[in-house]
């Protein structure tokens, strides 16, 4: 199912441009999905004509918060705040079973291998890379549905905050604890995924940039951009009764 969400504008000054991403939008034009139409930075750069500076990406299938530099210098302050511990970056994820309530994956990865070339290198080749994703836990379902070899089956709605920006990192480290994220067809599970596309017309991957907090790169002022989940993601939540917390949440231990 394609969503038909478009692009909107969170945020816009002379500096800097915040919007939501929906799933299914490449942030830029990639050598990895050439033939993908719907390029967010394009989109917006018309919408607000202005030229921006990408500083920071969300894959193609994961929605939410997205910031872009409209000067050189404001992108390369926004760029150091997304790459140090100064800014809050979270995340909604749907996982499979009841995740712990709360906890800290510290869990080196490897570089993601996009190109034939880089798959060719055996796994144990490629440097493994700090990951540290925090977690806590929002709420639960459990569906009288048998997906795999339980009579029904849980799911939990997570709140994810990421200490570092490595690629797929979220869906990675839920896959390393055994809570593979919904809709994914690389770490997931195809048997939920099909599940949530069946029963309830949801095939994407569940995972959305919620919040993004930081600092002006020019005024130093504090911001906090925050888009909440649309389409069938939005659905979902409200079906099973979760309720989302309202502001930024002081880190996991």
């Amino acid at each position: 199912m394609t969503s038909h969400l478009e692009p909107t504008i969170l945020f816009e000054d002379e500096h800097l441009l915040a919007a939501y991403k929906p799933e299914g939008w490449l942030v830029h034009r990639s050598g990895i999905d050439p033939h993908e139409h719907r390029i967010l930075l394009q989109y917006l750069r018309d919408l607000a004509g202005a030229h921006l500076y990408p500083v920071h990406r969300l894959d193609k299938p994961t929605s939410g918060v997205i910031v872009f530099g409209k000067t050189s210098e404001a992108a390369a302050g926004l760029q150091a705040q997304l790459d140090s511990d100064s800014s809050i970056k979270q995340y909604l994820a749907v996982c499979r079973g009841y995740c712990p309530e709360q906890g800290v994956i510290d869990h080196p990865l490897p570089p993601v291998a996009d190109f034939k070339h880089q798959r060719k290198r055996p796994k144990s080749e490629l440097p493994r890379q700090d990951a540290i994703t925090l977690f806590r836990r929002l709420g639960t379902v459990e569906l009288p549905y048998l997906v795999d070899r339980y009579p029904t089956s849980r799911y939990s709605l997570v709140e994810v905050q990421l200490k570092t920006g490595r690629r797929h990192q979220i869906r990675r480290h839920f896959k390393h604890i055994s809570h593979p994220l919904i809709g994914c067809p690389k770490y997931g599970k195809s048997t939920h995924n099909r599940f949530f596309a069946d029963q309830f017309g949801c095939a994407r991957l569940l995972l959305h940039a919620h919040r993004l907090q930081l600092e002006h790169p020019v005024t130093g002022e504090a911001m906090l951009f925050q888009a909440e989940p649309q389409g069938c993601f939005q659905q979902l939540i409200q079906q099973f009764g979760w309720i989302l917390t309202p502001e930024i949440s002081p880190d996991a231990p």
